[in-house]
């Protein structure tokens, strides 16, 4: 075995296609399937525990809990059989119970699992063809029924046991609602379909004869017993924001993203149309969890609902609407919450609800939130954060933070951080994402799109895009150690870029395949790269060109990793080896028993290797690498892996697979031991924020300062007016307690008087009543002497009595005793006679016998002196008899020992033969049901054999075929080589005129530049011209106006002269005429302007305009720089008047305090009703009786008042010199205004000058 461990630490990701994949262990830890294993995991603490699948497993395909929360069972696929795997939750670390492997039905998955109440049978559901429905006791692995579930080959989604019936079992599927119960070895139906088969997806027992069933069109039903007794339909319910949206945004919306078709047809896009509008109405329930109150089922996508029971007899009603968020960072939100749900439960308490959805996401909802807030949407959390979705095709680290980046093909990019086990930043895209890098300092990431490849900023709460390269479908990208280079393969050519000037700094080019895997050096000199043509290359950068290479065509690599002194080279591939490479030569080849490595990644220390397969296991090894089997091994992933990587101190490894799940190892020794960092260097902890952000955070931040300052004065004021409420109540509430006060005086002075009154009354009855206790006692006490007297006597009498009764007992004692002692007497004298004359006759008893005995011997003398000669006779007769029956005898007794030997001897062997036989009994029957058992495996056997040999037959017809197809294309190769090459040799003139042809078109950029600047600086100039166009028309119209009036004015003076002259006979009114003429019109002229300007004037006039111009411009300078000072001026005069203000305030409240306590004590001296008589102000005579702390108080109060004053003649004179400057601002002509008259500037023109 290696020396290196890898221990799971923590897993990101769910399996959502394992059926029941979510299921309670306790109040706070949740059991669900990711990657190959079962995740046990604490809702608060954050932990997980790892159940690891079995060895060589295929994949999870569906869990059971037991219901007493000890048992887990997981049904698997292993070498492509079906296997049930039964876990005990209880202990620490979960044990394997059972494993059921062999079965004696055809079976290829289960897809449906279920415990009984008392956790000791399991049933099971096998999926099509077969559709066998199994019970077992699991503890024994016993069989105790089989039963065809269904025969028309239909899909069979869920099975379950009544929650209190051990032997009744209901399964639901396509066209199938079955109840079985367990009788006489056998599974019984015990329920018949009527009406229209449904396709039913999911059910729920809510009570021991009651089941809820629901079907893909949103229907619900409720049976009894077998017997349907209530249902109903659920309809499809938008969201209450797209209820307002347009038609054409819910049909464009669907629940699942398709591919674009590439054929135009009418009829399919018609097809999708009704499906999507039919999906739509018909909400599918696909999952059903009961609970106390009713049951919770799934209403269409994103959509969870609460029934309960009603008060009618079997009714329920809909109670509550939760559903699944829109999720803002999606690419597009409004498809974001359209997910099915899977699988839901309820933990123990139902105090939550958890569910799982398509998209391998974990919601969750608390119960308690539905009664507190009824009226409002509900909705559901997550979990923790979204997962990904689809398979994930990127992984990178970077060395400065614990952030690991991956991207999917669900359009997503995330940054994970394996130190917290968090999702820092994730957010999708438009296009499917195949490969990431993160950068070594953590604050930029680097993706390839289908359509492009993008470098983006990875901000505090955002992955922003700064610069898109047009490299297209980009499967590998990769940031060098240094961080100032990145390479991104496009095809079969590497591309090398700067991070900070981001120019194509070199094209790498040899691969003839697409490019798989691309690693740098440690010092960033050289490149190795891999792809499916079989080479590997090593690539100088400084010259970027071929240092080294190992083509091998048969192999189609797939990763490569390089050592840390960059002198070896790892890389794995189709062939099924790990090849060890070192100037262009393979070292060694160590093999992997018959799995292909996907992916290899090497620590900076270079001791240890790690391998990921395409079975989704990883193996660690120690290097050099071994050539036996000494590695380790560990279930991880459900696919292969596709990316793999290890951190900067060789502490944590990272593998991501096709499952969508990342999973964090933690990396030991042998002994268990972490393996330390070489330097200990803190992890940055700065973030990226852009300029707009910080200043949009701090204008709000400022808003926010200025609204709590504001809020504080409102406050303070709102403080002051209910100081002031308060104390006019507290002086109301005061003076009503002191008026109830006086009250409840007087009242308890008057009931002082009737208790005192009452207290006599009480004394002078208690008196009464003494009395006539005391008469009472005194009569009572000579009764009862009486009594006592009369009893007294009674009881001598008594006693007299009873000594008299003791006397006659004793004497009736004393004569029983007498008679008693004569009975003895009499008794033992006639049992003595008796005795006596017994004795007489047993002696003469005797005596006869011994007369009887004398003639019995005289008679035996006779008799036996007789029989002594018979005897002797017989003797001699016997005696040879009894010598033969001896011989005979002994012969015999011998015989009997060895028969009764024999016969215990037979005993035994036949109570010995009887055991045997009966244990052959027991293997004849054991044995005939193994050979049944094999009899059937044999026949499915040789039907297999039938089927491999004519589908190797059909391979071999293949491979020949293959063969014969591969002789062709090597053929076509070797042609197309050479045509290769030719085309080679002519692009590569080609090349170069697109070299000078991209320098040219360089070139001509540049001078489009320059044109355009060249067109803003044109333009600019147009604009200054038709500015000065539109003053000298101005000025024109004026002059035509001038010239108009000066016409009108000639005309006037014409008609004028003409009548003057016709006085040229009368001199008076001819002189005063002319008089009246001058007095009109002379001074009138002064003002018009002549009309002949010449050129000297005109050539004048422009000169001073410029002049102007010049001047203008100058004074609006100086007049901004003014403004500013000005600016800052009155900002720091604000500032002192908001100082000024708060002083202000303050002696204000100083001034109200002071004012409070001069009439507090005045009040107490009785000076204002001297005052109110006097009609003299209350300040004087305050000031003649008070001390002289008051009078101190009172200086401070004028002292005050004229500060005040002074300072508001402060902020007035402010005011009027701000007023005064913002006036002579505004007086001050702009760049655009019109300029003086020429007779003005013809008049003040020497001025300036």
């Amino acid at each position: 075995m290696s020396v290196i461990v890898a221990q799971s630490l923590h897993i990101f990701g769910l399996r959502s296609r394992v059926a029941n994949n979510v299921c309670y262990f306790d109040e706070q830890i949740i059991i669900y399937p990711s990657g190959n294993s079962c995740v046990k995991y604490h809702l608060e603490q954050k932990w997980q525990k790892f159940i690891p699948g079995s060895e060589k497993s295929q994949g999870m395909l569906a869990l059971a809990m037991s219901p007493s929360r000890r048992y887990l069972a997981i049904s698997e696929t292993v070498q492509e059989k079906p296997t049930i795997t039964i876990y005990e939750l209880s202990s620490v670390p979960c044990k394997k119970r059972k494993v059921l492997s062999v079965f004696d039905f055809p079976v290829q998955e289960f897809v449906s699992l279920a415990f009984s109440p008392d956790s000791k049978y399991l049933v099971a559901q096998t999926g099509p063809p077969e559709s066998n429905l199994a019970y077992w006791m699991w503890e024994k692995q016993r069989t105790m029924a089989i039963v065809k579930a269904d025969i028309q080959n239909n899909p069979v989604y869920q099975v379950s046991f009544n929650p209190q019936d051990n032997t009744q079992v209901c399964i639901t599927g396509n066209g199938i609602f079955k109840l079985f119960r367990y009788t006489e070895g056998t599974l019984k139906q015990t329920n018949f379909q009527r009406g229209e088969p449904q396709n039913y997806l999911s059910h729920a027992w809510l009570t021991e004869d009651k089941v809820m069933v629901g079907t893909d069109t949103g229907k619900l039903f409720l049976f009894e017993s077998g017997d349907l007794r209530w249902e109903t339909s659920i309809e499809c319910k938008e969201r209450p924001s797209e209820v307002e949206k347009d038609e054409l945004a819910h049909e464009s919306e669907s629940l699942i993203e398709f591919p674009t078709a590439s054929s135009p047809d009418l009829s399919s896009e018609m097809l999708c149309e009704a499906v999507g509008q039919q999906q739509a109405s018909l909400p599918q329930i696909s999952a059903i969890a009961a609970y106390s109150k009713g049951f919770a089922c799934s209403a269409g996508p994103g959509v969870v609902l609460l029934f309960e029971k009603t008060e009618e007899k079997e009714g329920y009603r809909e109670n509550r609407e939760i559903r699944i968020p829109q999720d803002q960072r999606t690419s597009d939100p409004n498809q974001s919450d359209k997910q099915d749900v899977m699988c839901m439960c309820f933990s123990p308490s139902e105090e939550t609800l958890l569910i799982s959805t398509n998209k391998n996401q974990l919601y969750i909802f608390t119960m308690s939130s539905t009664e507190i807030i009824k009226g409002e949407p509900a909705h559901f959390e997550y979990l923790n954060f979204p997962l990904h979705s689809a398979a994930i095709t990127g992984l990178d680290i970077c060395i400065r933070k614990p952030l690991v980046a991956t991207c999917s093909l669900d359009r997503s990019v995330r940054i994970w951080n394996y130190e917290t086990n968090t999702l820092d930043l994730y957010k999708e895209y438009q296009e499917e994402a195949y490969a990431v890098s993160l950068h070594p300092t953590g604050l930029y990431v680097l993706a390839g799109f289908s359509d492009k490849l993008r470098l983006m900023n990875l901000l505090i709460d955002d992955i922003r895009t700064f610069k898109d390269f047009t490299v297209r479908g980009c499967r590998e990208c990769t940031f060098s150690n240094g961080g100032h280079l990145f390479a991104a393969v496009n095809g079969n050519v590497i591309h090398i870029y700067s991070t900070t000037s981001f120019e194509n700094v070199n094209n790498l080019k040899g691969h003839n395949g697409k490019v798989r895997s691309v690693i740098w050096s440690a010092d960033d000199n050289k490149l190795i790269s891999c792809g499916t043509d079989g080479a590997v290359y090593e690539w100088s950068l400084l010259t970027g060109k071929r240092e080294s290479e190992c083509v091998l065509k048969s192999c189609s690599y797939s990763g490569v990793a390089i050592s840390p002194d960059a002198k070896i080279i790892f890389a794995v591939g189709s062939d099924q080896t790990l090849k060890e490479i070192s100037d262009s030569s393979i070292l060694c080849e160590v093999p992997t028993f018959d799995v292909t490595y996907t992916a290899i990644v090497v620590s900076h220390s270079g001791r240890m290797v790690f391998t990921g397969t395409s079975m989704g296991t990883i193996r660690s090894m120690k290097y050099p690498l071994p050539v036996h089997k000494e590695f380790n091994e560990y279930q991880a992933h459900a696919g292969p892996v596709t990316k793999m990587s290890i951190t900067c101190d060789d502490q944590f490894l990272l593998t991501v697979s096709e499952d969508g799940c990342l999973l964090i190892w933690k990396v030991y020794d042998k002994e268990g031991r972490g393996l330390k960092r070489e330097k200990e260097v803190g992890y940055a902890d700065e973030v990226l924020i852009t300029k707009t952000d910080m200043e949009e955070k701090t204008q709000v931040m400022l808003e926010l300062k200025t609204r709590v300052e504001e809020l504080k004065m409102e406050n303070e004021y709102q403080l002051r007016l209910k100081d002031m409420n308060y104390n006019e109540k507290m002086k109301e509430l005061t003076e009503k307690f002191i008026q109830e006060m006086e009250s409840l005086k007087t009242k308890n002075q008057v009931l002082k008087a009737e208790k005192e009154k009452q207290e006599l009354q009480y004394q002078e009855q208690l008196s009464e009543l003494m009395e006539k206790q005391s008469r009472e006692v005194q009569d009572l006490e000579s009764g009862n002497n009486q009594k006592l007297l009369l009893e007294y006597e009674k009881y001598q009498e008594l006693q007299v009595k009873s000594q008299r009764m003791q006397e006659e007992y004793e004497k009736q004692l004393h004569d029983m005793e007498e008679t008693k002692n004569q009975a003895l007497e009499e008794l033992t004298e006639y049992y003595e006679a008796k005795l006596h004359e017994k004795t007489t006759l047993l002696e003469e008893a005797q005596d006869d016998a011994r007369q009887q005995l004398q003639e019995f011997e005289e008679t035996k003398k006779q008799i036996e002196e007789d029989e002594d000669r018979e005897i002797q006779e017989i003797k001699i007769k016997y005696e040879r008899r009894l010598r033969e029956e001896r011989e005979s005898n002994l012969r015999l007794k011998g015989e009997t020992g060895i028969m009764r030997k024999k016969f215990n001897s037979l005993q035994k062997e036949i109570e010995e033969r009887s055991n045997d036989i009966e244990t052959m009994r027991m293997e004849q029957q054991k044995l005939q049901s193994v050979i049944k058992s094999l009899e059937k495996d044999i026949v499915g056997l040789k039907r297999e054999i039938q089927e491999r040999d004519e589908t190797i037959q059909d391979k071999e017809k293949r491979i020949y075929d293959l063969k014969k197809k591969n002789q062709e294309l090597e053929k076509f190769k070797f042609v197309l080589d050479y045509k290769i090459k030719e085309l080679k040799k002519q692009i590569e003139p080609r090349e170069n005129d697109i070299k000078a042809m991209k320098e040219q078109i360089q070139e001509m950029e540049g001078e489009l530049e320059r044109f355009h600047q060249q067109n803003m600086q044109l333009e600019l100039n147009i604009t200054e011209l038709r500015q000065k166009l539109k003053a000298t028309d101005r000025e024109m119209h004026k002059e035509q106006q001038k010239e108009r009036d000066m016409e009108a004015l000639v005309k006037r003076f014409k008609t004028d002269l003409h009548n003057c002259v016709g006085f040229i006979q009368e001199p008076k009114k001819l002189k005063e005429g002319i008089r009246e003429l001058y007095g009109k019109y002379v001074q009138q002229a002064d003002m018009v302007e002549i009309v002949g300007v010449d050129t000297d004037l005109q050539q004048e006039y422009t000169r001073q305009r410029e002049h102007l111009e010049r001047n203008l411009a100058t004074l609006k300078k100086k007049v901004v720089k003014e403004s500013e000072i000005h600016r800052a001026d009155n900002v720091r005069i604000m500032q002192e008047n908001v100082s000024l203000i708060k002083e202000i305030n303050e002696l204000r409240r100083e001034l109200k305090v002071t004012r409070t306590h001069v009439h507090d004590l005045q009040s107490a001296l009785g000076l204002n009703r001297k005052n109110k008589k006097q009609g003299i102000p209350d300040t004087v005579p305050s000031r003649e009786l008070l001390p002289s702390p008051s009078v101190l108080r009172l200086n401070v109060e004028e002292e005050t008042e004229r500060i005040i004053e002074m300072q508001r003649l402060e902020i007035k004179r402010l005011r009027d010199q701000i007023q005064g400057q913002e006036q002579a601002i505004a007086l001050r002509p702009l760049s655009g205004g019109r300029l003086p008259t020429l007779e003005i500037e013809s008049s003040h023109g020497t001025q300036p000058q």
